[in-house]
């Protein structure tokens, strides 16, 4: 129900069922995308949510709820500087690739660690 509670202006946190589903937060976000079961079959069309939603619900969203909204979730001025850094832009592919989008590295405390190093 992500469409419905976001047009009533609930803020959202998404995250894995692990070990249901998954561990990776792109790929709950492509859930709450596209709503697709593991069939192939689309349940609840209408509550579809974009892109910039979804990652809203796996960034900024899980930041609220935990009420720390003002430290992280969303990279600005005078937050803390720990961040995942992925190989393409979420907002320019075609949403059907979302979960296969790849980590480049992190970014924690303003140090850079790329994966390819880890």
């Amino acid at each position: 129900a992500c469409a419905t509670a976001l047009a009533e202006g609930v803020s959202l946190a998404i995250h894995s069922d692990a070990p249901v589903t998954p561990l990776g937060p792109l790929f709950t976000a492509a859930c709450a995308i596209h709503r697709r079961t593991a069939t192939g079959r689309v349940l609840g069309t209408h509550e579809r949510i974009g892109v910039a939603d979804a990652l809203r619900t796996i960034t900024l969203g899980p930041a609220y709820t935990l009420r720390l909204d003002g430290e992280i979730g969303s990279i600005e001025c005078g937050k803390r500087a720990d961040f995942a850094v992925l190989e393409d832009d979420p907002s320019r592919i075609d949403p059907e690739r979302l979960q296969e989008v790849g980590f480049w590295g992190t970014v924690q405390g303003g140090r850079v660690f790329p994966a390819a190093e880890a």
